[in-house]
């Protein structure tokens, strides 16, 4: 007998690495954040670097989909927030959000289609 795969390939193991390699990631960057003003624990370029960094290993040891399509997405919104801190240029965050929000859907959409079609 076969065992069920879900939807998604992402797996509870898979989500509990992100996690804890982006709160770590997160606890550096905020530490670093002490001395450098731009990355404070509360910043957004701080929660995205963690999240890009999370994914991106979360990738390398599990391959999965939505993380090869999600790490450079929180990466370069974190560098868009970055510079939109640090620089006289502002972006207007709330037009980034949208950007994040749909590539984030259409990863995971992507995975579980894919997944869906492999499967059967």
């Amino acid at each position: 007998m076969t065992e069920h795969k879900g939807d998604c390939c992402t797996s509870p193991a898979a989500m509990c690495y992100w996690f804890a390699v982006s709160l770590v990631a997160w606890g550096v960057l905020s530490f670093l954040g002490i001395f450098w003003r731009p990355l404070h624990g509360s910043s957004a370029a701080t929660i995205f670097f963690a999240l890009a960094i999370g994914c991106v290993t979360n990738w390398l040891r599990n391959r999965t989909l939505h993380c090869a399509m999600t790490g450079p997405l929180f990466f370069i919104a974190a560098l868009v927030f970055l510079l939109s801190d640090v620089t006289t240029i502002h972006v207007n965050r709330y037009l980034i959000w949208p950007f994040i929000l749909t590539g984030v859907a259409i990863a995971f959409v992507l995975e579980w289609r894919y997944t869906r079609l492999s499967a059967s």
